[in-house]
């Protein structure tokens, strides 16, 4: 099959197509033919450093969609010809490649009326926003929430699920993606680069602050976002937790959401794999009821990712980049 192999560390801006061999499904696992793969900046992120798990050449792509070719022993509930996606396990080889294995346990079935493009763009944005938002902040209709990053991937997701849900939404971007954050739903946007991000919330909120915060940039942007929320308010963090010493205790009586999506891989918990499923298939139908969009940008293909991922680590993407394999 063929494959963008990543031959070392760090090395994932040369990255090429080459021809390597098929991989089999062990009990437990599915072989999909990949369709589609979505791009995401934890690809760039692990190959930079490498994993002691990983066998060089490696194959990236955390996020893919496609038809099962053959299911291993013991799985009954997938079978050839079914389309599913998946986010998968970054310390395996992973969608950018014609082929690759994942569990039966953590796939999710696309429906009819999702492409695979579509459906490949979904997992490890898409599910990172609905878990933040969802699951463990549990925003209500009427809260105010700071989404960091709205014109990315995840904070793209989170814009659109705050506004189902009915929350006033706050996010920050750069000026040139102002009508693109407004597009998915945000109601006031913040300059973070020219303006005081807490006085612009403080004023926007009557000085109360934001119920909620979605932090996806740092961990020095999670601390200096507490000061922002409101009493019994709540912050998810992505790229590293806040100082929790910044706050004094018996103060704000804030709560902290870690999340850490692709964790559930190394859980050795078939309920939190399982789970990955099920986050997938929501979001797709939200996806198929016109509620939420998969904010495709760009479509490439396989040989085209590196250049790709450099865009994605140089912060010039709106939206997701899927490839078409």
């Amino acid at each position: 099959m063929k494959a963008l192999m990543l031959e070392d560390k760090n090395m994932w801006r040369e990255m090429k197509v080459q021809e390597t061999e098929k991989p089999s499904p062990g009990p437990g696992e599915v072989l999909i033919r990949i369709k589609a793969a979505g791009l995401n900046p934890v690809d760039y992120k692990t190959a930079t450093n490498g994993n002691p798990a990983w066998h060089y050449p490696h194959i990236l792509g955390v996020d893919a969609a496609g038809i099962v070719e053959e299911a291993g022993e013991g799985v009954h509930e997938f079978r050839q010809g079914d389309r599913v996606f998946f986010h998968g396990n970054f310390i395996k080889n992973g969608g950018f490649a014609e082929y690759a294995v994942t569990t039966a346990h953590s796939l999710a079935r696309i429906p009819d009326e999702l492409s695979f493009e579509e459906a490949a763009a979904l997992p490890c944005a898409g599910m990172t926003a609905y878990q933040a938002l969802i699951r463990k902040m549990n925003l209500q209709k009427g809260e105010t929430i700071l989404i960091h990053g709205g014109a990315g991937g995840v904070g793209g997701f989170a814009i659109q699920l705050a506004k189902q849900i009915g929350a006033t939404i706050l996010t920050t971007c750069s000026p040139e993606n102002e009508e693109y954050v407004k597009s998915l739903g945000a109601d006031h946007v913040i300059f973070y680069k020219t303006e005081d991000v807490h006085a612009r919330i403080m004023e926007l909120t009557d000085e109360v602050g934001v119920d909620a915060v979605l932090d996806t940039v740092s961990r020095v942007n999670a601390t200096e976002s507490l000061k922002s929320i409101a009493f019994n308010g709540r912050i998810a963090f992505i790229a590293g937790n806040p100082d929790y010493s910044a706050v004094t205790p018996f103060s704000q009586a804030l709560s902290f959401h870690e999340i850490a999506l692709g964790a559930a891989h190394f859980s050795n918990s078939i309920k939190a794999l399982k789970d990955l499923a099920t986050m997938n298939e929501e979001l797709a139908q939200l996806v198929v009821e016109g509620k939420i969009s998969a904010m495709i940008s760009e479509k490439i293909s396989l040989e085209e990712i590196p250049a790709g991922l450099i865009k994605l680590s140089e912060r010039h993407v709106k939206g997701k980049i899927v490839a078409v394999i």
